[in-house]
């Protein structure tokens, strides 16, 4: 028999549906795996239990009256970056510590609305800082495929919740590949929206102009029904796209007949984890065996990504954090004067890659380097903008990894900024240009750790990637295989 934990979305819709399962039941099993698991993952820095059991009664008593959506009664979790009202919500910050927002983010008041069950919040990278949940205030999330590795980052806590059972699904934001990598390197589905397709209101901002809100489920058919949930135009966000949101579910299908799929040469460089890059092409073959047709493209200022991303979004971050200063939220360091006040609090209550990425974009839109720097960077965004413009006028979508390694040793990379940073460097050109992607599982290398394929569309192409991460998963195993835990 199929453990509760076990079930999909749609798995899970169709038991509650017929009246063979409670969201009480379920809910309740998923709150019993946290309590067995999480003291060793650390997926989770809070969960809300009393009020998670309420929500699933309301949800049962809902559908007993004739509601139905595939949501109603679905337990998921939340990346500790979004607002929730009456909930702490600290951004994985020691500065928002005890923080209580008085509103809830549209994406996941979205959620509640379907009748999703919130189980709590999952730990993060400081401020969406980081590829590996090792920069969280309150201790590092462990990989449920490997214990003394990390999840990736900096939605690390919900990837590992979603590959451990400790949630149905969950919601993450990606900045520069915050859901894609660590949903790679966990082994699960992991979509970042184009920019503009999700609300961003409610989300504690780390750069403005690249952070957007997405889904990480167990299979694809999952992710649309959450990015269906999520998307659309909201008034209270003024970078929310007011376009029609389709029918996501409508665009899965099982083969990929007149589908054109672009491979980048620029992604498979020096580097690269041989493992991932063969497994990764295996995945590519697959593709062509389900009727795409592949083609080589090129990305040529792939190579200017990284300094470009590490440019504008701190530049933003410099701009976005300067509003904790001990205030307004969360503890205050009391000094003798208000600036004393200012310096003693940022100095306790950001961590160290906080503090390098702020200082670091101050320094870029300082008099003097601006026009050197940050100017620049955003002339070169649009070259990558265009490279990427260029590229899906003739292919559809575009196949590449979505983390040049597997999972890494807890430790091995947090001393070594630039190590770390290259984590990112096949995920945050979509940032830069407003596109969308996704993170399927593809296959697991000799130490039986996931790797991901990255599906990249045009902006607002979700349908397109959806339909061809459905049709290769569908094609596939790797999805089915799960980490072996225990208490």
């Amino acid at each position: 028999m199929t453990e509760l934990t076990e079930l999909t979305i749609h798995e899970a819709y169709a038991l509650l549906k017929k009246g063979e399962l409670s969201s009480v039941d379920l809910t309740q099993a998923y709150l019993d795996r946290i309590d067995v698991l999480d003291g060793r993952l650390h997926a989770y820095l809070a969960v809300t239990s009393d009020e998670t059991l309420e929500q699933a009664r309301r949800a049962d008593e809902r559908r007993a009256k004739g509601e139905d959506d595939p949501l109603l009664g679905i337990p998921v979790a939340y990346k500790d970056v979004l607002c929730t009202q009456g909930v702490e919500t600290t951004c994985g910050s020691k500065i928002l510590a005890g923080y209580k927002p008085p509103y809830t983010a549209t994406a996941i008041d979205k959620m509640e609305a379907r009748g999703a069950v919130m189980l709590g919040k999952t730990n993060m990278d400081e401020f969406a800082m980081g590829s590996s949940t090792e920069n969280s205030g309150y201790g590092v999330t462990r990989n449920p495929w490997d214990t003394e590795r990390v999840p990736g980052g900096s939605s690390g806590g919900s990837a590992a919740a979603v590959a451990a059972q400790m949630a149905t699904a969950a919601l993450g934001s990606d900045t520069g590949g915050s859901i894609r990598q660590p949903a790679s390197l966990c082994g699960v589905v992991g979509l970042k929206p184009s920019y503009g397709r999700v609300s961003r209101y409610g989300l504690v901002a780390y750069a403005s102009s690249l952070d957007q809100i997405g889904p990480f489920s167990r299979s694809v058919a999952d992710a649309a029904v959450l990015l269906g949930a999520i998307a659309g135009h909201d008034p209270q966000d003024s970078t929310s796209v007011d376009m029609p949101v389709p029918d996501y579910i409508a665009a899965l299908t099982s083969d990929l007949k007149g589908v054109k799929v672009g491979v980048p040469k620029e992604y498979f460089i020096e580097g690269i984890d041989p493992a991932v890059e063969r497994i990764v092409r295996a995945a590519i073959d697959q593709l062509k065996e389900l009727g795409a047709t592949v083609q080589e493209v090129s990305l040529p200022h792939t190579d200017m990504a990284l300094p470009v991303y590490y440019l504008i979004a701190p530049a933003e971050a410099s701009a976005n954090l300067a509003r904790f200063d001990g205030i307004r939220y969360g503890p205050r360091e009391q000094g003798d004067t208000l600036w004393d006040t200012y310096c003693q609090t940022r100095e306790a209550g950001f961590g160290p890659e906080v503090k390098r990425r702020i200082m670091l974009g101050t320094y870029a839109l300082s008099a003097g380097y601006y026009d050197a720097y940050y100017l620049k960077a955003q002339k070169v965004r649009t070259l990558i903008k265009q490279d990427f413009d260029a590229a899906f006028e003739d292919v559809d979508v575009i196949a590449c990894p979505a983390s040049p390694t597997t999972a890494f040793r807890i430790g091995e990379k947090v001393d070594d900024p630039l190590q770390m940073y290259l984590s990112d460097v096949f995920t945050l050109a979509l940032n830069l240009a407003g596109n969308c992607g996704i993170s399927v599982p593809c296959g697991f290398d000799d130490d039986n750790l996931p790797v991901g394929l990255q599906l990249v569309g045009p902006a607002f192409g979700e349908e397109r990637i959806l339909r061809a991460a459905h049709a290769y998963e569908q094609a596939t195993e790797w999805h089915k295989r799960v980490p072996v835990l225990s208490g």
